[in-house]
């Protein structure tokens, strides 16, 4: 059988904070991975997780791979 598109996908998140420059003082761009499934969250992803460059918890969003 050939498969199509998969349902569940591997999505990156990264840091907005880092990512916009809200943090100078940042030496770097927090990203984590994770997966979703499409057919429940057909639109990018967004969720708070901690980075440890801004020392606190700030909204991370999907990013291109």
């Amino acid at each position: 059988m050939a498969k199509g598109k998969d349902v569940r996908v591997r999505v990156i998140l990264e840091c907005t904070g880092c990512r916009n420059g809200v943090n100078k003082v940042s030496t770097g761009i927090s990203r984590y991975i994770t997966q979703k499934n499409r057919h429940n969250t057909p639109n990018r992803l967004e969720l708070r997780k901690f980075c440890p460059y801004c020392y606190k918890h700030t909204i991370h969003g999907e990013i291109k791979k």
